[in-house]
């Protein structure tokens, strides 16, 4: 009756713990929650412009406009247009005739003769626009009479640009070391000093001279709005209560900011003369540390639901518009925030804490209700990155609408990326642009971070029409755009190239070019306008115009072939309740990933089209190369500048280097997955010659580009060891084979001595596991008696088991995981020992070491088909396999304090035995979760994902680990507390069980 009483114990045990098992199984397949769907990927198809003579200008002999400081700029312009010509053909007369109507009418009209132009145009805005149009044509080598008798009207009237790379040193050690991932442009860094008084005189001339270059630059391609990085800076908070509950009248914040006032004011007042409106551009929340101080102090937290909160911000509006009039508005975001874009050093900061519905609202609420009162505008960007309730705001109709229905302000403007996510290919267009009752604008980015920062060429003409005419047909609320000609991304991870100072940046000023003239008109031609761009920049020869053209009629498909894997592209993918971008395998900018995470996801979603996503890096660099035979075609003396010519050639020469490594890499991971998937021994010749063309193709390209800053080469530290894990993947896999055979045959061993032969050597310690593993209630019995040989064997078989499958799951190449694994162990066995104190250990060893060996013996089997490579594939693609394994899995492992707490209890109590258990466990959290939050909880999970490449390896480098799967940063000090709250109680459990012999004890008759 005891027997069956103890095997029913024993059965409802492990159904407890497969239960359990299953439930962690079905928790953390909804936390991971890797799926996918179809997307709507806009089709693409590019055609070179057909040859087109080059029209020579005719001298301009006599201007008359009115004498205004924006009409000067444009005649300016126009003169410099036909100079730079260098040769004229005729010569004709301008007459400019304004009219008094407002600035948002930009219609004007070309009348006269080719002889005797005149130009009539409602308004200032209107008049200077059409100087500034016959200046394009002049430089665009068109004919300035193209429009002659025509009106010609603006279908976006709002086009803004950012602040370019105005204030940026051009440092090139700073750019050739590759790894400053910090989203600061550092503008103006040599301007602002960190002492009084606080500004660098010298600095500064260089800074507005350049500043004024880029607004003349942006007017002349047709631009008239401009966003400046800034905010808090230029704020005393002078508005708030007595003008020093902010800041003391002595503090320095008050005078940088009254310094920051009157160096820059002249710069921004300057751009707001010539013509642009003038928006600052900020987080929110944007802080400093006496303003957070008095924030925290006043409302208790930065209680940014709470409408009296933003009284502070909209006093520090205030403030600023009184101090700075010629400001049009500031520009906000709430989505990313934090460290990455801030100025180390620098007392001024961000914070992500504006994330919830009615904080987002209350905002809005209070910032425009101060607009509308001082006649300025806000510009809100919806874009939320996931961050709080607001996070899918802008790719999600329905939470658009809950954060922005309802506030219908005529001084908001909402600010949205074209694409349904970052500016990536292979994306739909964003439906949230369709929707709203608000005024809306679209974002475009020049110099696409994603794909090289602008470094290859990229001829977005086709993609931006197709967006701005779908989202103006359907939205009638969309007035404008919002071009990024230079930010986004981080400034130094990428190649050196600056707008008008550095590098190869006519390149991307292509898209600026066609994102200001498809704004203006959505049904112009895009080849055309790019036949301007080579004609503007490069050459007046029809031919090689042409075959320019023609060239940047094969970007697109190089770009979307040679960055991106197809199949995957093509597909929206969701993954721990984030929706990770298209690219994924090389992991934000430049870093070629190895994770096993993202490549394997990446071969399940191509799986059933995986020569389709191989063969599209070889159509990429045959893109080009036909890119490269169309440059190199040309005649070299028909280039304005020959060393244009010679970078066009050199950017395309990097960038086959670039996709011969990446093509090269795609092909070794997919076919690693499929040998993971399949066991095909051809998959796995694949892999290991797509490996050999990869190392050696990466080595290239190294040579070729490490440390240079205009063409930097790729990151590839991840891929390296993601190639270093693969290799060890087959003799993991035969070592795996090998223990798990040993492994069951010391058991059979064991097995086999129950039939009486006890006396084989060691034979009585494999007993002693097996039954102390299977039937703890009799560890007592199968351990009394054991030899000094068999001791040792009963803890050296399973420690070492346990060491080595640990090293055989983790390729021998992840010391902290080995650390954290052995340690633990070993702390929770001490725990044990120690409450045994004078009872016999050895019943306790056999019981958890045993079951250790079980545990062991299950993680074996699926390391022994293909290594541990194999075992992370099914873990991040098979939902079935990897509920099964970790169903069964944490069975086990809870089986092993089951039979340790069951075999200590034959000797000193149930009661102690689960206290003991519980203060083992508490013991280990306490132990190991105190380690990790000494060494940082950041900081860890780099060392172990270093080790193990499980996730992307620059994701701690950019973003961090903890913050992206939103783990807080305390989280192992809150588990060290948990242990020792574990230990305290099984510690008294302990001390209870024992109180309670005694008293049995005492209570017995002598």
């Amino acid at each position: 009756m005891a027997r069956t009483r103890r095997g029913l114990l024993a059965g409802v045990a492990l159904t407890v713990l497969v239960a359990l098992g299953a439930g962690v199984a079905v928790v953390l397949g909804d936390e991971l929650g890797i799926r996918s769907e179809p997307s709507d990927v806009p089709s693409e198809t590019l055609v070179a412009a057909p040859e087109t003579p080059a029209v020579t200008p005719p001298a301009f002999t006599d201007i008359t406009a009115p004498a205004t400081v924006r009409m000067g700029l444009a005649v300016d312009e126009l003169r410099d247009a036909v100079a730079d010509a260098g040769t004229t053909d005729g010569t004709s007369t301008l007459d400019v005739v304004v009219g008094d109507g407002g600035d948002d009418d930009e219609t004007y009209r070309l009348e006269g003769s080719p002889g005797a132009l005149r130009l009539f145009a409602a308004s200032e805005a209107g008049a200077t626009l059409g100087v500034y149009d016959l200046a394009a044509a002049v430089r665009d080598r068109r004919s300035v009479t193209e429009h002659l008798g025509e009106a010609v009207e603006s279908r976006l009237g709002f086009r803004m640009v950012d602040l370019g790379a105005v204030g940026v040193a051009v440092d090139e050690p700073e750019w050739a070391a590759g790894d400053d991932y910090s989203h600061n442009s550092k503008a103006f860094a040599d301007v602002i000093l960190a002492e009084a008084p606080y500004i660098d005189e010298a600095a500064l001339d260089v800074a507005r001279e350049e500043f004024e270059t880029y607004v003349r630059h942006a007017l002349a391609e047709g631009y008239n709005a401009i966003a400046i990085p800034g905010f808090i800076e230029y704020l005393t908070f002078s508005g708030v209560g007595d003008g020093t509950e902010v800041y003391d009248a002595d503090d320095t914040h008050v005078a940088r900011a009254k310094a920051m006032q009157r160096a820059f004011g002249p710069m921004w007042e300057y751009a707001h003369d010539a013509g642009l409106a003038v928006y600052f551009r900020t987080d929110m929340l944007t802080l400093t540390t006496p303003l957070e101080e008095y924030l925290v102090d006043r409302f208790g937290s930065l209680a940014t639901d709470d409408p009296e909160f933003w009284d502070v911000y909209a006093a520090g509006l205030d403030e600023l518009y009184a101090a700075m009039p010629y400001l049009d508005g500031v520009l906000i975001r709430i989505g990313e925030a934090g460290r990455v874009y801030d100025l180390p050093g620098w007392d001024y900061y961000s914070e992500l804490a504006v994330t919830s519905v009615d904080s987002v609202r209350t905002m809005l609420t209070a910032l425009t209700a101060q607009a509308e009162r001082v006649d300025r505008e806000v510009i809100f960007r919806t874009w939320s990155v996931g961050v709080g309730a607001v996070g899918d705001m802008h790719t999600n109709d329905a939470s658009y609408e809950a954060v922005l229905g309802g506030i219908d302000s005529d001084a908001l403007i909402v600010s949205t990326k074209y694409t349904l996510g970052d500016f990536y290919s292979h994306l739909p267009l964003n439906h949230t642009l369709e929707i709203g009752e608000q005024r809306r604008i679209v974002e475009f980015q020049s110099r696409r971070e994603f794909e090289n920062f602008g470094a290859f060429p990229n001829d977005l003409g086709v993609l931006y029409q197709e967006a701005l005419q779908r989202f103006i047909a359907a939205n009638p609320r969309v007035e404008g755009i919002w071009t990024w000609t230079q930010d986004g991304g981080p400034w130094r991870a990428g190649p050196l190239s600056l707008e008008l100072k550095a590098g190869f940046w006519q390149l991307y000023e292509l898209n600026t070019e066609l994102a200001g003239r498809l704004a203006r008109d959505p049904d112009a031609d895009p080849a055309a306008i790019t036949a301007d761009w080579a004609r503007r920049w490069f050459s007046d020869d029809p031919a090689t115009v042409r075959a320019i053209g023609e060239a940047m009629a094969s970007s697109r498909a190089a770009i979307t072939d040679g960055l991106y894997i197809g199949p995957f592209a093509d597909r929206r993918v969701f993954a721990i309740g984030l929706e990770p971008p298209p690219m994924m395998w090389i992991f934000e900018w430049d870093i070629v990933t190895g994770d096993s995470a993202v490549l394997d996801v990446i071969y399940e979603i191509s799986r059933d089209e995986l020569d389709e996503a191989i063969a599209g890096g070889d159509r990429a660099l045959a893109a080009v190369q036909r890119m490269h035979d169309s440059i190199e075609a040309t005649d070299a003396a028909t280039w304005r500048d020959p060393d244009l010519r010679a970078a066009f050639l050199d950017t395309l020469d990097y960038q086959a280097s670039t996709y011969e490594m990446l093509g090269d890499d795609r092909e070794m991971f997919l076919r690693q997955a499929q040998w993971h998937d399949t066991g095909d021994q051809g998959a796995y010749e694949r892999w290991d010659a797509a490996r050999q063309a990869f190392e050696a193709s990466a080595a290239a390209h190294e040579a070729a580009y490490a440390g240079d800053p205009y063409y930097p080469a790729y990151n590839l530290t991840a891929a390296e060891l993601g190639v270093q894990r693969a290799e060890r993947d087959l003799p993991m896999a035969w070592a795996a084979r090998v223990l798990v055979i040993l492994l069951a045959a010391w058991l059979g061993y064991g097995i086999a001595a129950g039939s009486g032969r006890v006396r084989w050597p060691g034979a009585r310690a494999a007993r002693a596991l097996w039954v102390a593993a299977t039937r703890p209630w009799r560890a007592a019995e199968v351990t009394e008696g054991l030899g000094r040989l068999e001791r040792v064997l009963v803890v050296a078989v399973p420690a070492l088991a346990l060491a080595l499958s640990r090293g055989i799951q983790t390729w021998f190449l992840a010391p902290s995981h080995l650390l954290v694994t052995l340690g633990a162990w070993l702390v929770f066995v001490l725990v044990l020992l120690l409450v045994l104190r004078r009872c016999s250990a050895w019943p306790v060893l056999a019981a958890v070491g045993g079951a250790a060996i079980l545990r062991v013996v299950l993680l074996l089997v699926v390391l022994a088909p293909t290594g541990p490579g194999g075992y992370w594939f099914g873990f991040w693609t098979d939902p079935t396999a990897r509920n099964a394994y970790i169903t069964v899995a944490f069975a086990a492992f809870g089986w092993v304090l089951v039979a340790g707490a069951w075999a200590l209890a034959t000797q000193v109590g149930a009661l102690r035995a689960v206290g003991a258990v519980v203060a083992g466990a508490g013991a280990v959290l306490a132990v190991f979760g105190s380690l990790i939050g000494l060494i940082g909880l950041e900081a860890a999970l780099t060392a172990w994902n270093d080790e193990m490449g499980l996730l992307p390896w620059g994701l701690s480098r950019i973003l961090g680990i903890s913050v992206y799967l939103d783990i807080p940063a305390d989280t192992a000090w809150w588990a060290a507390i948990a242990g020792g709250v574990l230990v305290v109680v099984g510690l008294l459990l302990v001390l209870l069980g024992l109180r309670r012999r005694r008293a049995r004890v005492a209570g017995s008759p002598a």
